[in-house]
């Protein structure tokens, strides 16, 4: 029996979108990503982020002293239910029920940052430079052990990584093809889910 009834109460159930909150705080992170997305990490100043804003530059200042710290702000966005996610599958038994959990509740985590991960996917070079692509780069290593036994074999450990490339993939691929978001985000969740049922299969744990 699957594991999602039994958890859907728990704190790191799937929920409707998280509501963006109006305050300057969020307005500056996403007109900061928009700008990011239009013309590049590297080429935007916080004055053209202030002036898109309608604020002055030392109300910005208020908030974030450099663009880094924007960026990071960002990435707690996605962090978070990364965190969260990591947590929940150490409390719960490795069975394949859980491991598609955990991709379920990731995809829908992405699905919510989707212009955060598109603009991480688009600028990876800037992302290694940051402190964020080495905290995001630690946690990707931690969410593909909760579905990758250590014991199993080399290609079922690169089922279990590919996974996730795959999920990631889908959210940059996908968006230029015909099609509902919806529809396209379980389309990829499925192909994920089955490699990593083939990876478990393969296991002594099965």
């Amino acid at each position: 029996m699957s594991g999602t009834t039994r958890d859907a109460t728990g704190p790191t159930s799937p929920t409707p979108k998280r509501q963006r909150r109006g305050d300057t705080r969020q307005r500056i992170q996403d007109v900061a990503l928009e700008l990011f997305a239009e013309q590049g990490y590297e080429k935007t100043s916080l004055r053209e982020i202030a002036e898109r804003l309608d604020v002055t530059k030392a109300a910005l200042y208020y908030h974030f002293k450099t663009k880094e710290d924007i960026l990071i702000g960002l990435f707690q966005d996605l962090q978070r239910p990364i965190d969260e996610l990591i947590e929940w599958a150490g409390t719960q038994p490795r069975t394949l029920d859980t491991k598609r959990e955990i991709l379920r509740r990731y995809s829908l985590a992405l699905a919510d940052v989707a212009p955060l991960f598109r603009f991480m996917q688009e600028n990876q070079a800037t992302v290694r430079e940051l402190s964020v692509g080495e905290t995001f780069k630690d946690r990707m290593i931690r969410l593909i052990d909760t579905i990758k036994e250590p014991d199993a074999a080399l290609t079922d450990q690169v089922r279990c990584t590919s996974a996730l490339f795959t999920m990631h993939a889908g959210m940059f691929v996908l968006r230029d093809l015909d099609g509902d978001p919806e529809e396209k985000r379980k389309a990829v969740l499925e192909v994920a889910i089955d490699l990593v049922t083939q990876a478990h299969a393969g296991t002594p744990h099965s």
